[in-house]
This record gives C-alpha cells, sequence and structure tokens, in this order.
C-alpha cells in the first residue's frame, strides 16, 4: 500500500510539473541599440528570413519544451528582434529596401544547471547583406538560473530575450555592421 501511495504522489508531481511551460516574453527594444542604429545615418533595411541551426533543442530539463512569445520559434525571435529594433530606429522597409539583411544562426545552445544554479545561453549569428558584405556574432550570455527545474526553466526562457538583445547590440556596434547596411 505505501508503495502504492507513493507511485500515486510521484506521477501526481510529474503531472503537475510538466503543466509548466516556460516562455520567453516578447522582445525589448534597447535604447543604446536604437541610439546606435541612428547614428549610422541610414534607412531602408529590409529584413528577410533568418534560418535556424541544425541542432537546437528548447527542452529544459524535465519540463519538456520552453517557448517563446507570440508562437515564434527561438530563431524567429532574433528575426523580428531586429526587425523591432530598426523600425523604432526609423531604419527598416518592409519593402523595396535598399539593402536587405538574412540571417543564420549558426549555434543556438542553452544550459539551466552551469555549476548547478547557473545559466548561459551561447548564440552565434552569421548576417549576410544583398550588397554583398557579412558579418559573424556569437553571445554567450550568463545569468543565475536556479535550483529547482520549474525555477531554472522559467529564468532561463527569461534570460533568452537579455541574451538576444546583447546579440543585437553587439551586432549594430559593430564598425563592419555600417558595411552590411549601405
Amino acid at each position: 500500500m505505501i508503495k502504492r501511495t507513493s507511485l500515486l504522489l510521484a506521477i501526481s508531481a510529474l503531472a503537475l510539473v510538466g503543466c509548466e511551460t516556460p516562455t520567453t516574453q516578447r522582445y525589448a527594444i534597447s535604447a543604446d541599440t536604437n541610439q546606435t542604429i541612428k547614428s549610422l545615418g541610414t534607412s531602408g533595411i529590409g529584413i528577410g528570413t533568418f534560418s535556424a541551426p541544425a541542432n537546437f533543442s528548447a527542452n529544459c530539463r524535465a519540463l519538456g519544451p520552453m517557448q517563446v512569445a507570440d508562437g515564434l520559434t527561438h530563431t524567429q525571435y532574433i528575426q523580428k528582434a531586429f526587425e523591432d529594433e530598426l523600425k523604432i530606429a526609423g531604419a527598416y522597409a518592409a519593402k523595396d529596401s535598399k539593402v536587405l539583411l538574412t540571417g543564420k544562426v549558426e549555434k543556438l545552445e542553452f544550459s539551466s544547471m552551469r555549476a548547478l544554479t547557473g545559466g548561459s545561453w551561447s548564440i552565434d549569428l552569421a548576417l549576410n547583406s544583398s550588397n554583398g558584405k557579412s558579418l559573424k556574432i556569437s553571445e554567450y550570455y550568463e545569468f543565475n538560473s536556479g535550483f529547482s527545474a520549474p525555477e531554472a526553466c522559467r529564468n532561463t526562457a527569461e534570460a533568452y530575450s537579455r541574451a538576444v538583445q546583447n546579440l543585437i547590440g553587439k551586432t549594430v556596434r559593430d564598425p563592419s555592421f555600417a558595411d552590411l547596411v549601405r
């Protein structure tokens, strides 16, 4: 009887844990990135498709896959974040763009248990411009994840937006970015 009760408690606990879906919130514009884009003094930048890495698993511990707000994939989130930053800076062109940026997310990895309670995101992005120029950028972002799976995965999902924000900021501050958009 004790084994049966223990088994039922374990199954119930797993069912409750499995119901939580860690979700990355919508992207938030960075004031510094906005100012950097404006300082380039350019407009008419279009954003094309970004392709996903060959290997990426959004599964976080035993909770299952993390999700992104608005039903986007993690790669679409990066693509839309670039678009949003350019829109707010007044540099975006939905059609008839002077240049079109496309991207390939070459690496997208996370850890929710680096050194037990730490976490990290690693993102490698290759940007290509319709003008023939290209740029590769990497972002490694560390954060405190937590010990329990629900907390660690929730914090990992939340940290993704900050990692993407850092990636975009690093991209637009790179001296080669101006060559991509002119």
